[in-house]
């Protein structure tokens, strides 16, 4: 299929949306959106796997990166896309998530010729899927260069609204250990299930931290989100594994959040079963203020893990922002509103031209 990058950004989101993209099987989507930034002379196109980057080379002072997944979950009933005008409504598998801020990016890709920073886009492959297929890791791992930048944006949906950053995750299996006894006989044994009951006293004590970064508070989180334990009804057990997930606030390292749950947990055996860092605003950077200027000074801290801290990883600051509601991903059901992914590409061709009017600036675009 071929992507008419001349088209409003609408029509545009429902050329992706029409191009089926389940992760690992994104080599069609991938192959119709390098033609189509090929044709364009103002940026170098790199390609790797099936993730594509376009970057202008203008010699600005700042950088600023903007990343979008091309891949979506499998079918639903929900594909190819349905345009309902009457509610203002796209529907459709990967209208919210997220091909509607990948439709964004191509039109400013296409139609922005001279930013006043240097952009680099970046469409990258498998974001649904285990970790080790991801687009922008493996792109950290092969060409890290073409991810460095001032400031990032990424754009997962998020209603139009900025989220900063985002919280780091860590999940660790925390073990209590006993001796097993017949049950008629339990002196003779040590119940590890009783043994694990201070790990839950203190994760019911605990008093979440509450930092404030960049002006945003970040709310942490540390609970029990599975137990294991027994062997049978008349056996005591010999072990009681309590699953616990940290979400922490992202001016913690991974070390450091490690190390705070390892002190809570001092007697019990530890074991990290997944870990991931989080993002820093970076919300004082002079890309990220003319940003936050543009999209009306509103902001949010982002409660949960995305991409985004794979650009914290190279030093570089990012925000989520984009078209469509969080809660409708995965959704049969899913949708994105036309208004947001218009007001999308108005305010961020007002940022990257510096035009202080990000209402008047999207007609010329779409023009163009």
């Amino acid at each position: 299929m071929t992507l008419d990058l001349s088209t409003d950004v609408v029509t545009l989101t429902r050329q992706l949306c029409d191009i089926e993209s389940v992760s690992r099987q994104e080599h069609e989507i991938a192959d119709a959106v390098e033609a189509a930034l090929g044709e364009l002379g103002h940026l170098t196109v790199t390609r790797r796997g099936n993730t594509v980057v376009a970057r202008s080379d203008l010699g600005r002072g700042e950088r600023v990166v903007i990343a979008g997944h091309l891949d979506t979950v499998p079918v639903n009933a929900n594909f190819p896309s349905r345009l309902d005008d009457d509610a203002g409504l796209l529907h459709g598998l990967g209208t919210c998530d997220m091909k509607g801020g990948d439709a964004v990016m191509l039109r400013l890709a296409a139609t922005v010729l001279e930013p006043v920073r240097d952009v680099t886009f970046i469409f990258y492959e498998a974001e649904e899927i285990d970790a080790e297929y991801n687009g922008l890791r493996l792109l950290a791992l092969s060409d890290p260069d073409l991810m460095v930048g001032d400031f990032a944006i990424l754009m997962e949906p998020s209603n139009a609204g900025v989220e900063a950053g985002c919280q780091g995750t860590l999940r660790v299996d925390v073990r209590a250990v006993g001796e097993r006894a017949h049950s008629a006989r339990s002196w003779k044994g040590v119940n590890a299930i009783h043994g694990a009951a201070p790990i839950l006293e203190r994760l019911n004590a605990y008093d979440a931290r509450r930092p404030v970064i960049d002006g945003l508070e970040y709310h942490e989180g540390l609970n029990a989100v599975a137990i294991r334990g027994g062997v049978a009804g008349n056996v005591l057990p010999d072990e009681c594994v309590v699953e616990v997930n940290f979400r922490f606030a992202p001016d913690r390292s991974e070390a450091e959040a490690l190390a705070y749950v390892t002190d809570l947990f001092a007697e019990f055996e530890i074991t990290v079963t997944d870990t991931a860092p989080g993002a820093l605003p970076g919300l004082d950077r002079l890309a990220a203020r003319a940003f936050i200027e543009a999209v009306g000074g509103q902001v949010a801290p982002k409660f949960g893990w995305t991409d985004v801290a794979r650009f914290t990883d190279l030093g570089v600051p990012a925000v989520n922002y984009g078209p469509g509601d969080p809660l409708l991903a995965h959704k049969q059901e899913e949708f994105v509103p036309i208004a947001e992914i218009q007001h999308c590409e108005r305010t961020l061709r007002a940022w990257l031209e510096s035009d202080g009017d990000p209402n008047g600036s999207a007609e010329a675009g779409e023009q163009a």
